[in-house]
């Protein structure tokens, strides 16, 4: 399994009252992302965006979520391999997950409320909705903070145009009994960049680059940002995507939100200003929808850095 070590993952405080992208701070603060990223591929942020409210009204979503007939929740479909309803995998019989396409948008948001509440629900559709944004705020200003460390703000605007957001609710049954089941198996995420906010329950563990697994603790307030395989690809291999787990033990479930980011429509080109040198250039660009497809064939899934065997060089 691997052993945990006593290792923490950085925090860092990314709270809003705080930020001013014309203070000194700010310049420390965006060195701070960046050896996070490069050094772990993620990092544990202090974010004040999502208050005490909103954190209790989307776990409740969630629940009133979870606890809607199966035959319900399997209407949540998507062309995009695991956008949709997961749950019930041989696999992973722990594991149990929805998603909300286009999650910061009144219509996405709604269209995926009707689906499962066809006569309406609206405290879920705020809230979700709500939250998204949030989170959102929050993934825009590390990306911020990555590009003006990297020196490559253009390419972050052009990408923040084609950027859309996927709201996923994740839940974990316990295992019932004191052995470490395996919640989900360890994987790097496909998406450009991952929020995951957890409840109470412990699980999650992020793997560092030597091998050892970090349990991360769900602080309130915290959010871990992770960087997916496309950010991998697009900073030319300088942060790389962090492989994850899920372990559970005991007998609490365990309920978990990711805000997932996407490239829709647009070729993600590795800027020219990281390429040098000591980083030759490693990735072609490439469409991050047709890489989450690739990944899901038969070579994909072989594969040991899938965005590696599908756009490296």
């Amino acid at each position: 399994m691997g052993s945990l070590t006593q290792l923490k993952l950085p925090v860092i405080d990314i709270s809003v009252k705080n930020l001013n992208s014309t203070s000194s701070s700010w310049i420390t603060k965006c060195s701070d992302v960046i050896r996070a990223l490069e050094e772990y591929g993620c990092f544990i942020a202090m974010y004040d965006g999502v208050s005490h409210e909103l954190h209790d009204a989307i776990f409740f979503a969630s629940q009133d979520l979870f606890d809607l007939p199966t035959e319900v929740k399997v209407q949540n479909t998507s062309h995009t391999p695991s956008h949709g309803y997961v749950g019930q995998e041989p696999v992973v019989p722990l594991y149990e997950g929805l998603g909300i396409e286009n999650a910061t948008t009144a219509e996405g948001v709604e269209r995926f409320t009707k689906l499962m509440w066809p006569s309406g629900n609206q405290t879920f559709c705020g809230s979700a909705l709500m939250f998204a944004k949030a989170v959102a705020e929050l993934d825009q200003t590390v990306m911020k903070m990555v590009a003006k460390s990297y020196g490559i703000e253009e390419h972050y605007k052009s990408l923040l145009g084609s950027t859309t957001y996927l709201l996923r609710f994740i839940k974990y049954l316990s295992p019932r009994d004191k052995k470490r089941n395996l919640g989900i198996v360890p994987h790097t995420d496909k998406s450009f960049m991952s929020i995951l906010h957890q409840r109470e329950v412990k699980g999650l563990e992020i793997k560092t680059k030597d091998g050892e697994w970090i349990e991360v603790d769900p602080s309130p307030g915290s959010f871990i940002v992770m960087a997916g395989d496309a950010c991998m690809a697009w900073t030319n291999g300088r942060i790389e995507s962090p492989c994850h787990r899920v372990m559970m033990q005991g007998n609490e479930e365990r309920f978990s939100l990711g805000l997932f980011t996407f490239i829709r429509d647009l070729e993600i080109q590795i800027p020219r200003e990281l390429v040098n040198e000591d980083h030759p250039l490693q990735f072609k660009a490439f469409d991050n929808y047709k890489y989450i497809h690739y990944y899901y064939t038969d070579e994909g899934k072989r594969s040991k850095c899938p965005i590696k065997s599908y756009c490296g060089i």
